[in-house]
């Protein structure tokens, strides 16, 4: 049982994360250390629970982002199209490739994609939306990875779409869609093995929503430009941090 203090800092994160999944699409990376580490959450079962909350924030900002017009339908069935197999290979190949390169690999691609668009943000460059092909790869690439690490799609699919020049309030309204699939068939998963903490996901999907809605408006009143210029930043220092973190735990693995 937690205490007032202790659950009051993982709502008021909780929250934090909420608006980051609305606003810039990127936010959930940040909920399974929580749920570990202030938590007290067991690994398996804090992404497990996040997994099945990431069904509701995700729905939400879908449908606060199809309200304002914001997503394009024809490019979100051709990601949800590929990200679905690449979701189910994901779980089945999960045990076979390393955890720590993968997310190396996955924290090179976020911080250069941050550091690329804060370089070409002032050049006049049309931005331009993949074909129905390419979108499937993408979708494919995003499942795959995501279910590899346990993340709900945007921090693969936000980095992934920003670098091919889609418009940002694009790739994030994007981002909210494609939780759907992915969470839905690793939730079916994690359901076979009797990892998850129904409580906790429900409260972890309030308190997501709450912030999703708030995050939501935000992206929606920032000009494009400085919301672009955000969402590098964001990714810069995600990407930093991620990459500090393997180093991190490389260095206490050769000592």
């Amino acid at each position: 049982m937690l205490d007032w203090p202790t659950l009051v800092v993982l709502i008021g994160i909780g929250l934090i994360v909420g608006v980051f999944i609305g606003c810039v699409g990127i936010g959930g990376v940040l909920l399974v250390p929580t749920l570990t580490y202030i938590g007290g959450a067991e690994i398996h079962v804090a992404i497990a629970s996040c997994m099945l909350s990431y069904l509701f924030s995700g729905l939400l900002g879908g449908l606060m982002f199809a309200r304002r017009g914001s997503i394009r339908w024809p490019m979100a069935g051709w990601l949800c199209a590929g990200a679905m197999p690449g979701a189910f290979l994901g779980g089945a190949t999960a045990f076979a490739i390393s955890g720590v390169v993968l997310e190396g690999v996955i924290a090179l691609l976020i911080t250069a994609t941050g550091l690329h668009a804060l370089t070409v943000q002032r050049a006049a460059r049309r931005e331009r939306a993949p074909g129905t092909r390419r979108l499937a790869v993408i979708g494919l690439i995003t499942g795959y990875g995501s279910a590899l690490t346990g993340t709900g799609g945007p921090l693969l699919l936000v980095p992934i779409l920003v670098w091919m020049e889609v418009p940002v309030l694009t790739a994030i309204g994007l981002s909210q869609v494609i939780q759907l699939p992915i969470a839905t068939l690793a939730t079916v998963g994690n359901l076979a093995y009797g990892s998850l903490d129904y409580p906790l996901a429900l409260g972890i999907a309030a308190v997501l929503m709450a912030g999703v809605s708030g995050g939501v408006r935000l992206a929606h009143r920032v000009p494009s430009a400085v919301l672009r210029y955000i969402v590098a930043w964001v990714l810069v220092a995600i990407g930093g941090a991620m990459l500090v973190r393997l180093s991190y735990r490389s260095l206490n693995v050769l000592a």
